[in-house]
C-alpha cells in the first residue's frame, strides 16, 4: 500500500510518498521565504508560494518514487493545526487529487506525524515526546487513546522564540541554525528561567536578550545563554513528564530537533534516569510530506474513515489532545 501525503502547515510545502512497510520513496520540500529580508512568515505570501510550486513538487516526487498517481492508494493531507491560508492551499490540492483519481482521503495531525515518524525511524514504543517546532512546543505521551500534553508554552514555540530573536539579533530567517552556531562562541549572561508547574513561557527571555543586545551585549554571549536556558526550561519539564507517567523513553521531534545542544542536555537527563533517549533523523524532523504519509497509512489501516472531498476541512487551532489515535488502541 502507497500514501501520498501533502504537508503544507507554514512555511514548507512538501510532497512525501510511503509505503505500509516504513519505506520513504519521496519526501520532495520547498521551502517559502519571505521577500523581505530578515521577516518571518508571511501568511498569504507562503500560500501563494505553496500554489505556485504544488503541481511541479507532485511531479518531482512522483518521479523520485518512479511511480504514477495510479500507483498510489491513499492520499493524506495536513488537516491541523497550522496557518490557516497555507493549510487551505494543501486541503484544495488534496481535495482535486483525490477526486481526480478516485482515491481514498486521510486527514492528518500534523504533530502526531512528526510523533509518529520519529517512531517509525528510531524504533520507540511509547515515549514522552518533546515536541519543538516553530510554532508548537509541548511535551507530551500517550495515555488512554490520545497524546496528552504533560506541559507546553503558554506563549510562543521555540522556534518562533528563535526567529523572533534572529530578527532582534539581525541574523535573519530561519534563525536557529545561526543561534546555534554563534552559541558555541558565547558564555554565560544571566536571563529569566520560566517554568510555571509543568508550562513554559518564552516571551520574557526575549525581552531580556532584546535589552542585553541595545546594551552592546555579545551576541553570542546572548545566544549562548538563551540555549541554555530554554533547553534546561525544556529538559526539566520532560524529566517531570517522565517521573510522573512512569515511561521510560524520551523522543526528541519537531524542527527545532536538530539542535545539537538540545540532544546532548535530554540525552543526559535520561542517562541519569535510566531512560532510553531517542531523536527524529534530522531529514524527518522538520515539516514533511513523509511525515504526513506515513500518519495518513497507519490511520488508514487501522480503522479512521475516509474524508468525502465536499465536506473535508482544516482547523488550524486543534489541540492534540482532541484527536483520536486509532492505530495505538
Amino acid at each position: 500500500m502507497i500514501c501520498l501525503g501533502i504537508e503544507s502547515t507554514a512555511h514548507s510545502f512538501s510532497i512525501g510518498i510511503v509505503t505500509d512497510n516504513g519505506e520513504v520513496l519521496s519526501n520532495e520540500t520547498d521551502m517559502y521565504k519571505p521577500k523581505k529580508q530578515g521577516w518571518g512568515i508571511i501568511p498569504m505570501e507562503a500560500a501563494e508560494h505553496h500554489k505556485e510550486i504544488k503541481d511541479e513538487l507532485l511531479k518531482q516526487a512522483l518521479e523520485k518514487a518512479n511511480i504514477s498517481m495510479k500507483d498510489v492508494d491513499i492520499i493524506s493531507f495536513s488537516q491541523a493545526p497550522g496557518l490557516p491560508h497555507c493549510l487551505y492551499v494543501g486541503l484544495e490540492f488534496a481535495k482535486e487529487l483525490a477526486k481526480k483519481y478516485k482515491k481514498p482521503l486521510i486527514g492528518v495531525y500534523h504533530l502526531i506525524a512528526h510523533i509518529e515518524i520519529g517512531k517509525l525511524f528510531t524504533k520507540s514504543n511509547d515515549p514522552i515526546v518533546t515536541f519543538t517546532s516553530g510554532a508548537n512546543t509541548q511535551i507530551l505521551g500517550f495515555a488512554e487513546g490520545k497524546y496528552r500534553q504533560f506541559g507546553e508554552t503558554n506563549d510562543i514555540g521555540i522556534g518562533n522564540a528563535m526567529d523572533k530573536l534572529g530578527r532582534e539579533l539581525g541574523i535573519g530567517f530561519p534563525a536557529g541554525p545561526k543561534i546555534e552556531e554563534l552559541a558555541k562562541k558565547g558564555s554565560w549572561t544571566e536571563l529569566p528561567y520560566t517554568v510555571k508547574g509543568m508550562d513554559l513561557s518564552f516571551s520574557g527571555i526575549l525581552s531580556e536578550c532584546a535589552r542585553k543586545f541595545k546594551n552592546k551585549e555579545k551576541i553570542e554571549d546572548i545566544c549562548f545563554s538563551f540555549q541554555e536556558t530554554c533547553f534546561a526550561m525544556l529538559t526539566e519539564v520532560t524529566e517531570r513528564a517522565l517521573a510522573h507517567t512512569g515511561k521510560s523513553e524520551v523522543l526528541l521531534t519537531g524542527g527545532v530537533a536538530a539542535n545539537k545542544r538540545l540532544q546532548e542536555m535530554l540525552e543526559i537527563m535520561c542517562k541519569e534516569r535510566g531512560a532510553k533517549f531517542f531523536v527524529c533523523p534530522r531529514e524527518y524532523c522538520g515539516d514533511c510530506g513523509a511525515n504526513i504519509a506515513w500518519t495518513g497509512l497507519l490511520a488508514y489501516k487501522f480503522g479512521q474513515k475516509p474524508l468525502e472531498p465536499e465536506k473535508a476541512e482544516v482547523y488550524p487551532r486543534q489541540r492534540t489532545d482532541e484527536v483520536d489515535v486509532v492505530w495505538m488502541k
